[in-house]
This record gives C-alpha cells, sequence and structure tokens, in this order.
C-alpha cells in the first residue's frame, strides 16, 4: 500500500488507508513493525489506519507492516506493507531584505542592470525555489531576470523629457504547494542629470 503523500500539518485522527484482505472469516489486523514512531494507529477490526498524532517532515518516508490475523487462530496470517510519505506544506513567503531599495540612474546610459534584487525563503525544496517578476507596469523601460533577480532598464532616459522617477514594483514568488506565496520589493529609480 502507497496512499498519497499526507500533508504535515494535519491533526490526529486523520484517516490514511484501508488496509482489505478477502478471507471467509474475521480477521485482526495489527500493525508489527516500522512503528517505532507512533504515527499511526489501526483499528483492529476494520483495518482503518489513523494518524495517532502530528507527523515530523524528516521522519517520513515511514514504511511499517500490518498483519491480519484469523480471529480464531493466530497461527494463520498474512502481512503487507504500507509506505506512507508527507508533502513539505509552504509555510513561508519570500522575504526581501528591504521593502523599498532606491538607485540612481544617470540619463542617456544605455541599456544596463541596476540592481540585483534577493530574496529569502525559509521553505526547502520546491517550496523554497524562487522566481522573479516585475508587477507594475513598467515593463517596456525595465525587465527582470526571472532567475536571478537581476533588474534591467531596456532603453536610456532623458532627465528633461520624461519622468525623473520610476517605481518599479518586483515580486519573488515561491514554486509552493498547495498555493504558491509572494513577497513584494519597491524600486525607486531616479533619473539623475
Amino acid at each position: 500500500y502507497h496512499p498519497a503523500p499526507l500533508p504535515e500539518n494535519i491533526p490526529a485522527e486523520t484517516f490514511v488507508v484501508e488496509i482489505r484482505t478477502f478471507y471467509k472469516l474475521p480477521v485482526n489486523y495489527s500493525i508489527v513493525s516500522g512503528y517505532e514512531k507512533g504515527y499511526f494507529i489501526i483499528h483492529s477490526s476494520s483495518g482503518i489506519v489513523r494518524t495517532s498524532k502530528n507527523l515530523e517532515l524528516e521522519d517520513f518516508p515511514v514504511n511499517f507492516k500490518v498483519r491480519a490475523t484469523d480471529s480464531s487462530n493466530a497461527a494463520i496470517f498474512n502481512e503487507v506493507e504500507v509506505t506512507v510519505e508527507v508533502m513539505d506544506e509552504n509555510n513561508f513567503p519570500p522575504v526581501f531584505p528591504s521593502s523599498v531599495l532606491e538607485e540612481r540612474l544617470p540619463e542617456n546610459s544605455p541599456a544596463t542592470q541596476i540592481v540585483q534584487l534577493k530574496a529569502q525563503d525559509n521553505d526547502t525544496g520546491r517550496n523554497g525555489f524562487l522566481t522573479y517578476g516585475i508587477l507594475n507596469g513598467h515593463e517596456l523601460k525595465f525587465r527582470i531576470n526571472e532567475t536571478t533577480g537581476i533588474l534591467y532598464s531596456t532603453a536610456s532616459f532623458d532627465y528633461e523629457e520624461e519622468p525623473t522617477e520610476y517605481q518599479v514594483v518586483v515580486y519573488a514568488e515561491d514554486d509552493g504547494i498547495p498555493e504558491k506565496k509572494r513577497g513584494y520589493c519597491t524600486v525607486v529609480i531616479k533619473i539623475t542629470d
């Protein structure tokens, strides 16, 4: 048996899997090995396995054996292995060291790198894998490398003809399960004369 992975934050008494036997007489079910941490309990007559306490991600996957025993003759039994995995929940959003950054960009500069943004996510695996993007409508003037977080200008600016300040809202998004989470940073770009 290999039931669907369980979320790490599920409560005790959550259904995990139902073990079934094909046998003419009633059987008693029991967990006979792999039970050191005591995460699971089995109903002796129905074969339904439930969680018995909170699951610790670092202890999984867990393998244990369930024995079905003839209720009138303990010498007649069969065993099956159960493997349970736990999904790492997406607990944390990405966080930038500062919510606002100020950068200066001389007018008439060619397209250039402005700043490298780096967010931190305290999740592991795909829940902590970040991509970067620009939230507001300055995509024609600025772009961001979605992998590195480097913000670039895409054209030169004229101090006399265009706005002298741009507020570019950048986000970092994780690849989380069940939902993706975002963190934000506003980069204030001042065009200098």
